[in-house]
């Protein structure tokens, strides 16, 4: 096999701009995905009116993941640019995309105002977003690594996933700003799209940086020497053991640190707010809190995973996540709402149901499905079991049928609290939990670019790397809101949503185990 380049050569000025420009990407992608997280009850009842919030809650999740839906074609298309035209300019066209669909999302007419064309718009723009996103990530990491001096493409890489920390924070700064200017009426009214509106700033920042950046110097010399993929898509299933790389790659990597990162993330948020029942200001704070202080342990597991090896790292990662994801979780709850915790120990809240048609999407009819839900959205665990009637214990009060205000008391006078009592809250429990799941999505997420971008041929990287990442957050990843709080509200146990987060992540940790190869010591020039 022919060598392009040599993988030695450093540029400080030219690296710190070319990781700055790769990370604003990082920043902006994750802006996104904060403020639709962050906003998503206030838009399910702008563009999804049903007058059930649950509903109107779970379609605007809907409407957060059908963006990643579409990221897989997103990845096929721009993957396909890549490897034909070249990274710098793939990744221009993209963030041009992603940027201007999420200012769209804010001059958007609410269904009020437009009817059903609000919501359908609403997804046509989160389709241009996930397409954009398709071809995003993989310019950005392959653009940093085909720069990066041998022996640093973990450090280097390990910055675009640190900037989603920039993003996250930029996103809180913005909504909680505009909250504190404008009062909450006219905020749910207008003020909500002023923070969408403001990724056109974003955007022309992260354009004139971008111009000021050369072609990747792989992809250069690639052109040169005429070597670049005419079917990047053809090349890809034909070169020699890259079907296997994608697979493993998919299963292996991207679904398994997707799934911690989001849990972390996004998982984190909805518990504090819905299940702890934290406010949102409170909720927000303390995540930003623990995205802050988790942020550094992604530039230091990029950087050991130059040393001892991006496989180990991951495998650690993985292992650490499945012994502490519930305890940290359960940590959490404690110390943000301790009172709920008491309640479900010395209250404990049991459903005896008929032949119930619950249905989770649609406005509940039934007596039962009132009730599973006002449970569900108060946050409250419940077992259910087998009756001919429904009836609702509390501790040693039994209630026959669903009369909300009658539950609402026994409840109250149970210990149950409705909403968290701030006096009450153990700050340091919260934080240390916030700032463990963080820690442990910075370990697995770290060495991920450098990963993909080492494990696949320079000539079809692009599009070869793009597929699985795209498919595994995605899929994987884009569904987890969705599918955790299914699991939440079908099983009435407020932890149930972590057992996606392991399974997903145990088969992460068996493929990567058996068939992910090391790889930080491979020459990315060929």
């Amino acid at each position: 096999m022919a060598t392009y380049i040599k993988e030695d050569a450093a540029d400080p000025k030219r690296d710190r701009l070319v990781i700055i420009a790769s990370s604003l990407g990082t920043v902006f992608e994750w802006y996104d995905f904060f403020l639709y997280g962050i906003l998503a009850a206030l838009l399910g009842k702008l563009f999804f009116a049903t007058g059930n919030p649950t509903t109107e809650l779970l379609f605007s999740l809907f409407a957060f993941a059908i963006g990643f839906f579409f990221r897989p074609l997103g990845a096929l298309l721009f993957g396909w640019f890549g490897d034909r035209v070249g990274r710098k300019y793939t990744f221009l066209v993209t963030i041009a995309l992603m940027g201007g669909a999420t200012a769209c999302i804010g001059l958007l007419p609410t269904y009020e105002q437009a009817g059903i064309t609000a919501p359908l718009l609403l997804l046509l723009l989160r389709t241009l977003q996930g397409l954009a996103l398709g071809g995003e990530y993989g310019g950005a990491a392959i653009y940093v690594a085909e720069h990066a001096p041998r022996g640093r493409r973990g450090a280097y890489t390990s910055w675009i996933q640190a900037a989603a920390a920039g993003g996250f924070m930029l996103t809180l700064a913005v909504v909680l700003g505009t909250k504190a200017l404008i009062p909450e009426a006219e905020f749910a009214a207008w003020g909500w799209r002023i923070p969408f509106l403001m990724s056109l700033l974003l955007l022309g920042i992260s354009l004139w940086v971008r111009m000021k950046l050369a072609e990747s110097p792989v992809f250069q010399a690639m052109k040169a020497a005429g070597t670049t993929s005419t079917n990047p898509f053809r090349d890809s299933l034909k070169a020699p053991g890259n079907i296997g790389r994608v697979l493993v790659a998919l299963f292996g990597v991207s679904a398994g640190f997707t799934v911690i990162f989001y849990t972390s993330q996004f998982g984190t948020l909805y518990f504090l707010q819905n299940t702890a029942r934290l406010a949102e200001r409170d909720a927000l704070l303390y995540l930003g809190i623990g995205v802050l202080a988790s942020a550094p342990a992604y530039v230091y597991f990029g950087g050991l995973s130059d040393r001892i090896g991006r496989k180990k790292v991951l495998v650690i990662g993985y292992v650490l996540t499945l012994l502490l994801v519930f305890p940290l979780f359960h940590l959490m709850g404690r110390g943000a709402n301790p009172a709920l915790a008491e309640a479900v120990a010395s209250a404990p809240v049991t459903v005896s149901l008929p032949a119930c048609n619950y249905n989770v999407f649609t406005k509940q009819e039934a007596e039962c499905g009132k009730a599973l839900e006002y449970l569900s959205k108060r946050g409250i665990s419940y077992a259910k079991r087998d009756a001919d009637t429904l009836a609702i214990t509390v501790g040693d009060v039994t209630l026959q049928g669903f009369d909300k205000d009658a539950l609402a008391a026994v409840l109250a006078k149970a210990g149950w609290p409705e909403k968290a009592d701030p006096a009450r809250t153990v700050p340091w429990q919260v934080i240390i939990a916030v700032v463990g799941i963080g820690i442990l999505s910075g370990m697995t997420y770290a060495p991920v670019a450098a990963i993909l971008v080492e494990l696949f041929p320079a000539k079809v990287r692009y599009t070869s790397m793009s597929i699985p990442y795209h498919i595994g957050t995605g899929y994987f990843g884009g569904f987890l809101p969705v599918i955790s709080q299914y699991i939440v509200v079908k099983s009435g146990d407020v932890f149930a949503g972590l057992w996606y987060t392991v399974a997903i992540v145990t088969m992460g940790l068996v493929i990567t185990v058996l068939f992910l190869p090391e790889t930080k010591d491979r020459d990315i020039t060929i």
